[in-house]
């Protein structure tokens, strides 16, 4: 899977974008992940066909380049999906709120009335309110992408990002996903950062 030298994908989107997912560095940001965001998508009701659209888009591409070792892995996604898109014939409107959509990502933070950025936030969050053993597997897929950190490196980093979380007013911005996901979320949170931080 690559990118030719000018940067560009390549046109067959969604077979470049699987061939990105199946990386052998990936444990949690797989297709497997992809696939949960979409059923979840399926799940909302009240979308116009354009609104599924983009959502659907900015889904696929959002987590297309992830790289541990990177800063920019959303910039960069957003960016290869607006060319992709734009290959394809996409509209500039959508193209643009694609690429918006993809780096909401990054910060998880959304401006209040935008419900296509509350619904991206919420759905890629999501796994946070798995079941435990879920959401104790997709902590260790996370562990094993960063295998490179030293432990006590990453139970620092991990336990400071997870914080981060727990202590926002708001961890799923949409409505539906907070009433359904956000309790468990908070106990998911609160039990790794408690094992991440015990002697």
């Amino acid at each position: 899977m690559s990118v030719d030298a000018h940067g560009a994908v390549p046109a067959l989107s969604r077979a470049w974008l699987r061939a990105a997912y199946s990386q052998q560095h990936r444990r949690y940001h797989t297709l497997a992940h992809i696939e949960d965001c979409l059923a979840r998508l399926d799940q909302v009701s009240g979308l116009s066909a354009r609104e599924r659209a983009v959502l659907t888009e900015a889904l696929w591409w959002h987590d297309a380049v992830y790289d541990p070792l990177r800063a920019d892995n959303e910039d960069v996604s957003a960016d290869l999906a607006a060319q992709a898109l734009a290959a394809e014939g996409g509209s500039e409107a959508d193209i643009a709120e694609v690429s918006r959509l993809i780096r909401l990502t990054k910060g998880h933070e959304v401006q209040a009335g935008d419900r296509l950025g509350a619904l991206m936030v919420s759905i890629d969050l999501s796994i946070l309110g798995a079941k435990p053993e879920t959401y104790a597997a997709y902590a260790s897929a996370i562990r094993a992408e960063y295998a490179h950190v030293p432990e006590d490196v990453y139970r620092f980093g991990r336990a400071k990002v997870l914080r981060t979380f727990l202590e926002a007013a708001v961890l799923f911005p949409d409505p539906a996903f907070a009433a359904a996901l956000d309790a468990a979320a908070r106990r998911n949170l609160a039990a790794e950062i408690a094992a991440l931080t015990s002697a």
